[in-house]
């Protein structure tokens, strides 16, 4: 079965099964969102006509809530929706989307919005991020993400700690060899020591070996650097459909995750990207300087 865009429905196409419920649940409230607007209604006509409030509504169109195939049914009355191809195939959308993601075992574990980026992150392609206090989760080994965790939630128990380290290491399982990933580490992540220094020295060359792959690139973001830029860490998420819009993920101060869509707010971000990538050192300068700070944890471990 293939994949498709909710607006490039031809009669023939099915909703891939192989697909996230968080994905599917995006393409559904994009194409929803498009109607509306094609027909010039507001959220609150369309919420009334429902029975909802104009809350449950946004959350539907924006992704972050799954939609009962009764309500779409009676939205595309709404819409003047005939085609019965494309109300089958939006149906098959909302069903899809109220499936549980990968993470929902540990969803209480998280913090608030990180489930709805993990389902995101899973099906992008096109990964950018900038990471500032720790090593990106994607770039890090098992014992590095358990010292991690560990400084950021020390009430954890035994078993809670190894439910997030395998979560992280579930997070990079969707990688290999299927998205590209362009990391900018601030080069304070790089010194702030984590675990023991045989931990360093173990994450360190692991991120080595990491930057040899193709689809990755990892720059160093130097603290010595002539012109430094200061802001929040971010992860800009790229899909392989047309139809699925870059998504926007920042790091608020209490660890929540914010997510937006909006291409006012993924365009900023990728133009500070674009130009964080100018100031940070190379990839060859950065793999480098990765290898000098590995050596110096293996000396601290004899």
């Amino acid at each position: 079965m293939t994949t498709r865009s909710a607006g490039t429905m031809n009669g023939t196409d099915t909703v891939s099964t192989q697909a996230g419920p968080t994905i599917l649940r995006h393409r559904l409230g994009t194409e929803l969102r498009r109607l509306r607007e094609t027909r010039a209604l507001r959220l609150e006509d369309v919420a009334a006509w429902l029975g909802v409030a104009p809350s449950t509504m946004s959350r539907i169109e924006t992704g972050k809530a799954p939609a009962r195939t009764s309500y779409i049914y009676l939205m595309l009355d709404f819409y003047g929706v005939e085609d019965a191809d494309q109300r089958r195939h939006l149906v098959d959308l909302a069903r899809e989307g109220q499936r549980k993601g990968w993470w929902a075992d540990h969803d209480d574990l998280l913090p608030r919005g990180t489930g709805e980026y993990l389902g995101l992150e899973s099906a992008a392609t096109e990964i950018r991020t900038l990471a500032i206090r720790t090593i990106p989760s994607l770039l890090q080994t098992a014992d590095y993400a358990a010292a991690v965790i560990q400084a950021t939630s020390p009430d954890l128990g035994d078993g809670q700690l190894d439910a997030l380290v395998t979560l992280t290491l579930r997070r990079q399982s969707f990688s290999h060899g299927q998205r590209s990933l362009h990391a900018i580490i601030d080069e304070s992540a790089l010194l702030r020591a984590f675990g023991s220094p045989a931990v360093m020295a173990a994450q360190l060359d692991h991120l080595a070996h990491a930057i040899a792959d193709p689809v990755t690139t990892v720059q160093i973001l130097r603290l010595t650097g002539p012109q430094q830029i200061i802001v929040p860490g971010f992860t800009i998420l790229g899909f392989p459909e047309p139809a699925d819009t870059d998504v926007a993920c920042r790091n608020e101060h209490n660890d929540q995750l914010t997510l937006d869509n909006g291409s006012h707010s993924v365009n900023r971000l990728r133009e500070i990207f674009e130009r964080l990538t100018h100031h940070a050192a190379s990839a060859d300068r950065s793999a480098d300087l990765i290898r000098k700070l590995h050596r110096q944890h293996g000396k601290a471990t004899d």
